[in-house]
């Protein structure tokens, strides 16, 4: 029996990649394939990639991601790389993004208690209710 043929990044493309606009998709699916290729086919790692990848162009708000204002890491852990890091990652958001924009990620993702938290604690608070979004999302799917 011939081996199974891996995803092409189309095809594993993730729900919220796939909520996103189309660079989110083009940044995604590229990375993932070119990962594959070189990891060998590993594709736990090319999706590590990927999401590494789109983390310096996009950021997770609710169930989808949207353009940052500026490329780079979205946190401590994008910023050093490398899947064997004890730092904590940010799940999409954009930890290094202004309080302000944190602020106007909490507002539209309506978190609770908002205004009086500080800018890790809105980190936090943003990557929860994307979650929240996600999962909501995932089930209507």
């Amino acid at each position: 029996m011939p081996p199974e043929k891996a995803p092409s990044g189309k095809e594993a493309l993730p729900s919220t990649v796939e909520r996103s606009d189309d660079k989110a998709e083009r940044t995604w699916e590229k990375t993932y394939e070119s990962a594959m290729e070189t990891y060998d086919g590993d594709g736990a790692r090319a999706r590590r990639t990927a999401f590494a990848a789109l983390k310096h162009t996009h950021e997770k708000v609710g169930d989808h991601w949207e353009p940052k204002d500026e490329y780079g890491p979205s946190d401590e852990q994008a910023a050093r790389g490398g899947a064997d890091s004890d730092l904590p990652t940010a799940g999409g958001v954009d930890a290094n993004a202004t309080k302000e924009h944190l602020m106007d990620l909490a507002r539209r993702l309506d978190v609770p208690g908002r205004s009086s938290m500080k800018k890790d604690e809105l980190v936090e608070a943003v990557r929860k209710a994307s979650n929240r979004e996600t999962a909501k999302a995932r089930k209507k799917d």
